[in-house]
């Protein structure tokens, strides 16, 4: 079994996750994908927007009627600052016999010396890196050190091509706060939800 693991704050959910995860599913034949939204991100310390029941409730509504897709919210419900060396072993831990791959942007990627125990954690999971169309080549030299040369080598089979989608959680967080529209941007559902609840406004 093959497991998609797809973190972030989800703040809110926007049509361009929803492609990623789709072309990831199709590219690498994912028999699921979980949605992992963050409590506290150790890289982005003031934290989310939206509360979490909010956030959860818009990756509810975007991923309706999706068997595949499932939301896992452990993050938030341990609380504190969110490692994903520690998800993704606990993870491991539920379902030893699945491979686990984590959907992650060129810009984690170089960043991944930062993250708590890179070296653990990328011998546990496949980074699956997203390459937006007009972007250069993945650089997986970043990884030299932390992980042998041969699973670099697999980790390259795994990027997830995609065209270039120009969508931000936090452009939507500004132009709802300015009032201008989201729509197209976001799932139907998602999008009536912030408007009736009156989510990022004046944010």
């Amino acid at each position: 079994m093959k497991i998609g693991i797809f973190g972030g704050s989800f703040d809110p959910i926007h049509l361009g996750h929803l492609w990623i995860a789709e072309a990831a599913h199709e590219s690498l034949a994912l028999n699921q994908i979980r949605w992992i939204p963050a409590a506290t991100s150790p890289l982005k310390l003031h934290g989310p927007t939206a509360s979490n029941e909010d956030r959860i409730e818009m990756l509810r509504l975007a991923i309706s009627g999706s068997a595949r897709d499932v939301i896992d919210d452990r993050e938030i419900r341990r609380g504190g600052v969110s490692y994903t060396v520690d998800t993704i072993a606990e993870l491991k831990n539920e379902t030893p016999e699945a491979e686990f791959v984590m959907l992650i942007g060129s810009d984690s990627l170089h960043s991944m010396r930062l993250w708590q125990s890179p070296e653990r954690l990328l011998q546990m999971v496949i980074p699956a890196v997203v390459q937006r169309g007009g972007d250069p080549p993945i650089d997986f030299s970043v990884l030299e050190g932390l992980v042998e040369p041969s699973r670099i080598e697999l980790f390259r089979d795994y990027v997830v091509a995609m065209p270039l989608i120009e969508l931000s959680s936090g452009e939507l967080r500004q132009r709802i706060a300015s009032g201008r529209s989201i729509r197209y941007r976001v799932p139907r559902s998602v999008e009536a939800m912030i408007h009736s609840k009156g989510i990022y406004r004046g944010k």
